[in-house]
């Protein structure tokens, strides 16, 4: 069974961190581009950050740029987003996805959805 797991979502005070990471299992994230997708209450579900398959190229939404940061451990077979300097608009179910090698922001496209984690940015 084809499977990706969001962990690392949590309660956390304006300007502080948190790591999510997206655990792939049932298949290799070698061959995949991932990205990572948020959804607030009342919003639609945007796009936050992708890497490509061979973890050459990597992009952010212009909201999360200089903050969030993106890697990808294949030996793991996870990827993380390193997120710091949260804000309260940061707060939204977090979701990873898998589809082709290389990125797009056409969230119909991702082939493979996690169930998400609740990242919640709040004093």
């Amino acid at each position: 069974q084809l499977q990706l797991v969001e962990s690392g979502g949590g309660l956390v005070q304006p300007g502080g961190s948190l790591r999510l990471s997206c655990a792939a299992s049932g298949f290799t994230l070698d061959y995949y581009a991932i990205g990572w997708f948020r959804q607030a209450p009342g919003k639609e579900r945007e796009g936050v950050s992708c890497i490509s398959s061979s973890g050459s190229g990597i992009n952010y939404g212009d909201s999360v740029k200089g903050r969030f940061t993106m890697s990808r451990d294949n030996a793991e077979n996870t990827v993380y987003l390193q997120m710091n300097s949260l804000k309260p608009e940061d707060t939204a179910v977090y979701y990873c996805a898998a589809r082709g090698r290389s990125c797009t922001s056409h969230i119909a496209s991702y082939d493979y959805w996690g169930q998400g984690t609740q990242v919640t940015v709040s004093s």
